[in-house]
């Protein structure tokens, strides 16, 4: 069994890209007669609209997705997220950070060993305590709290992009606005909801080297990962709102039904032929993850991908 799931951010409706990566999550869990949850990532106030939960949940069903439960919601789960923050402080993982991102991004321009390029250089983790004192009294707004990571090689086998590596810098676990950061909930989570494997898209590969050390540290179990091509717009960006009509209702306004758009997404994944419709529950027995096509899909609001294989850029909005 491989127990997983689908973890969207209700930051506005869902479109075809993301609903192809639900129904990837849905069929790598259902054809190894594994359970498959729904977690709410509603974490950040500033993006996350509670109206925008409902049209997602009714947009999965009508595309034939079930999951197992009820969802979930991070921002119920804020207990865990300090259990967690607080063994790492107890080990000594933990520090306060002031730093503003023009900051960073200037500091990224220096050289700094191993860390990768854009990778926080952890300036505030060598601030004496004095220097501490003083930014607490002086500081316009509460630090971000990151992890002391000490910049390990994580090395991990992907089921779709083979094996990976990444240095792991001092990641942010808990944002100055009060709120616990992705890689720490997200790592909490599929810990405490026993998923054993994480299909996501292709943009997040680089976010696992640090997930899997967080998990780590916190002795939690650690999942497998797959991370699947993404659906780009014609020009050659990660699909959007901007890209027209990419929504379900969108689709349904151009006069598609939701079996054309799950018959579009079986074709641009290989598991149907031209002309087949077959439904959500019909992949399941036809579903082979190493048949899938490693490229990523090209999306036109006129509906069918004219073609697969354009180069991905990366995510404009990449949770870090």
């Amino acid at each position: 069994m491989h127990d997983g799931r689908f973890a969207p951010s209700p930051s506005g409706p869902l479109h075809v890209g993301n609903l192809r990566t639900a129904l990837l999550a849905w069929l790598f869990a259902r054809s190894h007669g594994g359970r498959f949850i729904v977690r709410i990532e509603d974490l950040d106030p500033q993006r996350s609209r509670p109206q925008h939960e409902p049209r997602q949940l009714a947009d999965l069903r009508a595309i034939g997705i079930e999951w197992d439960g009820e969802p979930v919601r991070q921002s119920k789960r804020f207990a865990l997220y300090r259990a967690a923050l607080g063994e790492l402080r107890s080990a000594g993982r933990v520090y306060e950070c002031w730093c503003t991102r023009a900051e960073i991004r200037a500091a990224a321009q220096a050289p700094h060993g191993p860390l990768p390029e854009g990778a926080y250089p952890g300036t505030c983790r060598e601030l004496s305590e004095r220097e501490r004192s003083e930014r607490r009294r002086t500081a316009e707004r509460p630090p971000a709290l990151r992890l002391d990571a000490g910049a390990p090689r994580v090395a991990f086998r992907d089921l779709l992009a083979g094996e990976q590596e990444g240095v792991v810098d001092d990641l942010v676990l808990w944002r100055g606005d009060g709120t616990p950061a992705y890689n720490l909930a997200v790592v909490v989570d599929d810990a405490a909801q026993d998923v054993e494997q994480v299909v996501r898209g292709r943009d997040l590969l680089d976010t696992t080297a640090r997930q899997l050390f967080v998990a780590r540290l916190l002795a939690l179990p650690q999942p497998s990962y797959a991370h699947v091509a993404l659906v780009l717009g014609p020009d050659g960006r990660r699909l959007a709102k901007r890209h027209g009509a990419v929504t379900l209702a969108d689709r349904r306004g151009a006069g598609e039904t939701p079996a054309d758009v799950v018959a579009w997404m079986a074709r641009s994944l290989g598991l149907a032929a031209a002309g087949e419709r077959p439904s959500a529950a019909d992949l399941v027995e036809r579903f082979e993850p190493e048949r899938l096509p490693p490229e990523p899909t090209v999306f036109t609001d006129a509906g069918a991908p004219p073609d697969a294989g354009a180069p991905p850029r990366p995510a404009e909005d990449r949770r870090a």
